[in-house]
Protein backbone atom coordinates (compact mmCIF):
# COMPACT_ATOMS: atom_id res chain seq x y z
CA UNK A 1 0.00 0.00 0.00
CA UNK A 2 1.26 3.45 -0.47
CA UNK A 3 0.15 6.95 -0.83
CA UNK A 4 0.39 8.56 -4.01
CA UNK A 5 2.54 12.23 -3.33
CA UNK A 6 3.35 13.68 -6.89
CA UNK A 7 4.42 12.66 -10.00
CA UNK A 8 7.37 12.30 -12.73
CA UNK A 9 7.94 14.04 -16.24
CA UNK A 10 10.24 12.14 -18.25
CA UNK A 11 10.77 13.29 -21.73
CA UNK A 12 14.03 10.71 -22.35
CA UNK A 13 13.49 7.20 -20.68
CA UNK A 14 13.50 3.43 -22.03
CA UNK A 15 11.21 2.73 -24.65
CA UNK A 16 9.43 0.31 -22.50
CA UNK A 17 7.88 3.43 -20.50
CA UNK A 18 7.09 5.84 -23.13
CA UNK A 19 2.90 6.73 -22.64
CA UNK A 20 2.89 5.35 -18.91
CA UNK A 21 1.71 7.70 -16.11
CA UNK A 22 5.18 7.78 -13.49
CA UNK A 23 3.56 8.83 -9.78
CA UNK A 24 5.45 9.40 -6.92
CA UNK A 25 4.12 6.94 -4.35
CA UNK A 26 5.56 6.35 -0.23
CA UNK A 27 4.49 3.24 1.49
CA UNK A 28 1.93 3.33 4.10
CA UNK A 29 0.51 1.47 6.74
CA UNK A 30 -3.19 0.28 7.64
CA UNK A 31 -3.60 3.17 9.94
CA UNK A 32 -2.36 5.30 6.59
CA UNK A 33 0.97 6.45 8.11
CA UNK A 34 3.55 7.13 5.79
CA UNK A 35 6.55 4.55 6.49
CA UNK A 36 10.01 4.38 4.52
CA UNK A 37 11.09 6.29 1.28
CA UNK A 38 9.61 7.45 -1.42
CA UNK A 39 9.70 5.81 -4.85
CA UNK A 40 8.46 5.90 -8.39
CA UNK A 41 5.76 3.74 -9.86
CA UNK A 42 4.52 3.14 -13.15
CA UNK A 43 0.45 3.85 -12.95
CA UNK A 44 -2.40 1.58 -15.08
CA UNK A 45 -5.16 2.85 -13.15
CA UNK A 46 -5.03 6.50 -13.51
CA UNK A 47 -4.23 7.42 -10.22
CA UNK A 48 -4.08 10.87 -8.67
CA UNK A 49 -2.12 12.79 -5.96
CA UNK A 50 -3.40 12.08 -2.59
CA UNK A 51 -4.92 8.76 -3.50
CA UNK A 52 -4.08 6.00 -1.23
CA UNK A 53 -2.71 2.78 -3.84
CA UNK A 54 -1.93 -0.48 -4.27
CA UNK A 55 1.42 -1.10 -6.23
CA UNK A 56 3.51 -4.82 -6.69
CA UNK A 57 7.09 -4.28 -7.20
CA UNK A 58 9.43 -7.23 -8.85
CA UNK A 59 8.48 -9.68 -11.59
CA UNK A 60 4.27 -8.78 -10.67
CA UNK A 61 4.61 -5.11 -11.40
CA UNK A 62 6.04 -5.92 -14.97
CA UNK A 63 3.20 -8.88 -15.32
CA UNK A 64 0.76 -6.12 -14.25
CA UNK A 65 2.05 -3.22 -16.56
CA UNK A 66 1.01 -5.34 -19.79
CA UNK A 67 4.47 -5.81 -20.58
CA UNK A 68 5.61 -9.85 -19.93
CA UNK A 69 7.74 -11.79 -22.58
CA UNK A 70 9.37 -8.55 -23.48
CA UNK A 71 12.97 -7.97 -21.71
CA UNK A 72 12.35 -3.78 -22.06
CA UNK A 73 9.74 -4.36 -19.51
CA UNK A 74 12.25 -5.26 -16.86
CA UNK A 75 12.62 -1.34 -16.43
CA UNK A 76 9.59 -1.42 -14.42
CA UNK A 77 10.11 -2.50 -10.59
CA UNK A 78 6.71 -0.73 -8.74
CA UNK A 79 3.45 -0.31 -10.62
CA UNK A 80 0.54 0.89 -9.06
CA UNK A 81 -2.46 -1.76 -9.73
CA UNK A 82 -5.30 -0.68 -7.54
CA UNK A 83 -7.13 2.94 -6.07
CA UNK A 84 -7.81 1.93 -2.15
CA UNK A 85 -11.54 2.71 -1.65
CA UNK A 86 -11.58 2.09 2.37
CA UNK A 87 -9.48 0.36 5.37
CA UNK A 88 -11.46 -2.35 7.42
CA UNK A 89 -9.64 -3.44 10.19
Amino acid sequence: MARVIGSVVSTQKDSSLVGKKLMIVRPIDSDQKEIRFEQVAADTVNAGIGDNVLVVRGAGARRADGESGNESADVNDCTIVGIIDRFDK
